[in-house]
């Protein structure tokens, strides 16, 4: 085998096809569900296709985490090319996808008995987690051992941020995770929240009035969060807003040196709740 470790992650980490094909990074699509028909995300409907659909549902679509079965027929792929596979989920508090990337461990142990899998819950997701798959693969890529690939995702877990704006809480709404009120009150003062997400939990940092406006605060957030001198690495998210993100992006490159930047979609994944209109990044310092 080629190979020492394989890096296995779920369609939730907002990973481009172009770096995933360039580190092989095998991706597990999760479900997205419209009525009676469900989609695996990535596969069946893009982004760009997804927010198409959520614009004109009457009913907000679902989503279901992927199959043991699913994981475990990326485990067999992967096992192809390598004897160690890491399988890098979003966090628990969010999907039943770490366990049942677990459960497609257990039922390899009997098919693949010669493969050593390992199954860690990165404690956050989108391009957060989408960082902490790349930091992985390129670890892999550059052969270190299973053990100091766990090690490199574990370390960039600890440190990677996301800060994104809501173009809307209308979503939120329909969803049951914001009442009614809340998003009436923000929506006639037409405020933008910008969330944050760090280990496990998301919450609310500020408002901002426009577009540009919320563009500027988690600029100036990100700078606050960085540690000078080290190599700045950053993911520029959105859902189906490319427009915002290409602003985002020149204004950070602008103003930090980057080892990495790139522009990724908002996965549907997540966009069932969130709605059109988010733009937002993910980011940590170091290597």
């Amino acid at each position: 085998m080629a190979e020492n470790v394989a890096v296995i992650t779920d369609s939730s980490a907002c990973i481009p096809k172009e770096l995933a094909q360039k580190y092989s990074i095998e991706l597990v699509p999760m479900n997205v569900i419209f009525g009676d028909k469900t989609y695996l995300d990535g596969i069946d409907i893009t982004p760009a296709e997804f927010y198409t659909l959520l614009r004109q549902a009457k009913e907000l679509p679902t989503t279901s985490h992927s199959s043991p079965g699913a994981h475990l027929l990326a485990y067999r792929r992967a096992s192809l090319r390598a004897n160690n596979i890491l399988c890098i989920t979003l966090s628990s508090k969010f999907s039943g996808q770490f366990n049942s990337a677990l459960a497609a461990m257990e039922m390899a142990k009997e098919s693949l008995p010669d493969v050593t899998i390992k199954v860690l819950d990165c404690g956050t997701a989108a391009a957060a987690q989408g960082l902490v798959v790349l930091a992985a693969a390129k670890a892999a890529a550059s052969g270190q051992t299973l053990t100091e690939v766990i090690t490199t995702a574990n370390s960039v877990a600890k440190r990677v941020s996301l800060l994104a704006m809501m173009d809307t809480l209308d979503y939120l709404v329909k969803s049951g995770r914001v009442r009614r009120a809340a998003a009436l009150a923000s929506s006639m003062l037409r405020l933008k929240p910008i969330f944050t997400l760090n280990q496990g939990d998301a919450r609310p940092v500020t408002n901002a009035r426009t577009t540009l406006g919320a563009i500027k605060r988690i600029v100036k957030l990100m700078g606050q969060k960085i540690v000078t001198g080290q190599p700045l690495h950053v993911a520029v998210m959105h859902a189906d807003a490319l427009d915002d993100a290409l602003v985002l992006r020149d204004q950070i490159s602008s103003q930090f040196d980057c080892a990495e930047l790139f522009i990724t979609e908002f996965t549907p994944v997540m966009g069932v709740h969130i709605g059109p209109g988010l733009i937002g990044i993910a980011f940590y310092s170091g290597d």
